[in-house]
């Protein structure tokens, strides 16, 4: 089948429609950051650089970190821009763009996000580093694809009842990161459990400014919800949408949260950047490790 030029649309120098980047100009371990400013602080670690550019929000640099090769993405806020950012970085590597035809052969990349995120528990220390074992979507952008094979039911209905879920709302599902980097970046040194991923930064998590929420008891809800001892740990705007994208197209994927706020004890943190720093830190040594 041949994809047709709507569908997979191209630049004029044969480069994926946003993301501006050809195959050869990326590596198969990709961070992914929401800030275009940390690209570039992450890329200043980096003994080489091989390839930069910029189109809107997403920019990409890729070089080499202690002899491997990466390459890191800003891809902008909320789960609508990472729908655009994994399927134009698997078409670059799934798709020959010349024939516009899907490859034989599936390469699978490995996607490792670090961002920033608020806990819901009491005892999520703020400062802390969090890896995202599950995530949920209670955006709905995964019900655009078919994700029954990937979710888990049993988890997501008792989410629901729990929380009296409005009918109104998309389903929320839940995904599993990829077991493979969950040991790889797991440690002593973070905390672990399921992240929900909002589509919005103020009624979406709850935040109440002049405009009453749909639920006001949401977060209370969704802070005391559990399942065979998991419980969910933060909100943020990606990680289920990375998640579920990463396992149906067959690439692996993890999220890294510096937990800069707790909403359950109203604290932020004074030093976040100091924070970032730290865990860009931790990511590029396991990466290397």
């Amino acid at each position: 089948m041949t994809l047709k030029a709507s569908e997979l649309i191209l630049n004029d120098d044969g480069s994926v429609y946003h993301l501006q980047l050809k195959p050869e100009n990326i590596a198969n371990t990709i961070i992914f950051v929401g800030d275009q400013d940390r690209v570039t602080e992450i890329s200043n670690y980096f003994d080489s650089i091989e390839f930069t550019t910029q189109k809107r929000e997403f920019k990409t640099v890729t070089g080499y970190y202690k002899g491997e090769k990466l390459s890191v993405i800003s891809t902008g806020i909320g789960p609508d821009n990472i729908d655009i950012v994994l399927n134009e970085l698997d078409a670059l590597v799934n798709i020959d763009l010349s024939t516009r035809k899907i490859k034989k052969q599936i390469t699978s990349l490995n996607i490792i996000r670090i961002g920033t995120s608020g806990a819901l528990q009491k005892d999520i220390l703020v400062n802390s580093f969090l890896v995202s074992e599950y995530a949920l979507d209670v955006n709905g952008m995964l019900q655009s694809y078919k994700t029954a094979k990937i979710s888990y039911p049993e988890i997501e209905n008792s989410f629901i009842e729990h929380v009296n879920w409005s009918s109104c709302k998309a389903h929320p599902t839940l995904i599993k990161s990829s077991n493979i980097l969950y040991k790889k970046f797991v440690s002593k040194q973070t905390v672990s459990g399921i992240t929900a991923t909002a589509g919005g930064f103020y009624g979406a998590q709850g935040r109440v400014l002049r405009l009453p929420l749909q639920d006001e008891k949401i977060n209370e809800k969704i802070t005391t919800f559990s399942f065979e001892g998991m419980r969910i740990t933060n909100l943020e705007m990606e990680t289920s949408a990375i998640y579920g994208l990463s396992r149906l197209l067959g690439h692996h994927a993890i999220s890294l949260n510096a937990i800069i706020a707790n909403r359950e004890n109203g604290t932020f943190s004074e030093n976040y950047k100091k924070v970032v720093k730290n865990l860009i830190e931790y990511t590029l040594q396991k990466i290397v490790e």
